[in-house]
Parts: structure tokens; sequence; C-alpha cells
């Protein structure tokens, strides 16, 4: 399996960080979601090869621009044993362009931008440009999209959003995680399935009816569904079972589990 929707953070910090995300759920949600690895590197490692994870795709967020560098140089350090990390940028930071070039040049195959945590709508001229350019460079866009378990309203990707950016930047690769908005699945079936873009299966199943999950994939078409826990917040396992009892079948289990992710990344 290749999980494309992990998140890890520097050893000194995790403990620290998972609290934080932990009493942000405990805020909006009224109870904290308990994490299923202790958010470092070597945590990962062992979740992947306790529920047979070949890879892991990892998705760091600079929460503000002076974030960044540090968050980019952590993110070159985390490309082995399994791991592929991408890499961020704020969407209001003045040096947008040269970091997203940056990153380009470092042979990075994309980055990860979060609304949510960015309080930025995807469909603002900020992100469209940030959008646009990583269209340019070839760089894959994973995008939070729908409620943030930890933020609180206004929503700032929703599907209807996302489609106007996508109307504004047709070329651009993008991975819609949270099966395209979570907990705004309706509207994602009215805006979203169908379009050209991927959607990754983090955080859904406890969230979504069978039917609609099911419906939605099928309507979508399994070529474009990426596997992805969003570990630490969910378990792989977890995840792959929920997939499982779908009934999908054989060739539409090994497209969502290896091989989409396999020829998004350019890997054998």
């Amino acid at each position: 399996m290749i999980d494309f929707h992990t998140h890890l953070f520097p050893d000194a910090i995790a403990p620290k960080a998972l609290a934080s995300l932990q009493a942000g759920a405990q805020r909006v949600e009224g109870k904290a979601v308990p994490p299923k690895t202790d958010g470092t590197r070597a945590g990962l490692i062992a979740s992947m090869k306790e529920h047979g994870v070949e890879m892991s795709v990892v998705l760091p967020i600079a929460t503000k621009p002076s974030q960044t560098p540090t968050i980019n140089r952590f993110a070159g350090t985390v490309q082995s044993d399994g791991l592929l990390s991408f890499y961020s940028l704020h969407p209001m930071q003045e040096d947008w362009e040269a970091v997203l070039e940056g990153i380009a040049a470092a042979g990075a195959k994309g980055i990860k931008l979060h609304p949510e945590f960015q309080s930025a709508d995807v469909d603002s001229p900020e992100m469209i440009r940030i959008l646009k350019k990583a269209a340019q460079l070839s760089l894959i866009v994973v995008l939070h999209t729908g409620k943030d378990i930890g933020v609180p309203p206004p929503v700032h990707c929703t599907p209807d959003q996302l489609a106007r950016a996508l109307d504004s930047v047709p070329r651009v690769c993008v991975v819609a995680a949270h099966l395209g908005g979570w907990r705004m699945w309706d509207r994602v079936e009215r805006c979203l399935v169908g379009r050209d873009l991927y959607l990754d299966t983090a955080f859904v199943v406890d969230d979504i009816a069978p039917e609609q999950y099911l419906r939605i994939i099928r309507n979508h078409g399994a070529h474009r569904i990426l596997f992805g826990s969003d570990s630490p917040w969910e378990c792989p396992a977890h995840t792959l079972k929920g997939l499982q009892a779908l009934g999908l079948t054989k060739e539409e289990m090994q497209l969502i589990t290896h091989d989409n992710a396999a020829r998004l990344l350019g890997i054998g």
C-alpha cells in the first residue's frame, strides 16, 4: 500500500503538537481524537511496518509565513525509509513564487496547503496564484478540503470554492483530501465528482454513510481515488477496513491502495 496522507513532527515538538491539535478538536467537537502514533518519524515507520504500508507521503503545513523555511528544511530530512515528504508554504508570504521555484528545483513532487489552518480561501487571489505556479512547475497540490475537526467556521475550502478554483486553473494537479470536502459529502457529489482531480480517503470512514462513500468512489472513478489514512489521526488498517467493507472489486482496490499513487508519483 501507498498511504498518500500522513503527518509527522520533529521529535522535540511532537508531544506538544499532538496535544495542541487534540485541544483544538476538544474545543470544536467537544472531544479529543487520540493519535494512533506518537507523531514522530519513528512512530510512523513502525506503524507502516505493522500495517503493511510500503510508502507514506508526509504532508507538512506552514501555518504562518515565518514557519516555511524551517518546515521545508525538516521535510528535506524525511526522504528515506519509505517516506516521501511534500513541502509547504503560506499563501500570504511575500516570497511565495521563489519558494515554489525552490521546491521544484529540489526535485520535490508536491506541496500541501491547508486553507483552514492558513485562513485563506482556496478561491482567493493568493491561493489561485499558487495553484497556477504549481501547475507551471508540475507540482502536485494536496489541499485540505471541507471542515476541519479542530477549526471553527467559516470553512475556507468548500467543494463549491474548490470547483471555482479549478475553473481558474484547469491544468493543476490537485489531490482534494478527505474525499473532496470533510462532512460536506452532498456538495462533493454536486460540485466535484467527475472533475479532473484526485480525492483521498483520509479520516473519512467514520463520518460518511457507506453507500455514499461507495457512490462517490464509483461515480468519480476508482482511478482518481488515493488511499490516505491521515496518520497519526487514523490507523491505516482502519482506513483499509472501511474501503474493504464497501464491496469494491479487486481491481478497484489495487488502483486505490497503490497504482494511482505510484502513477502520480512516477514510481515503479
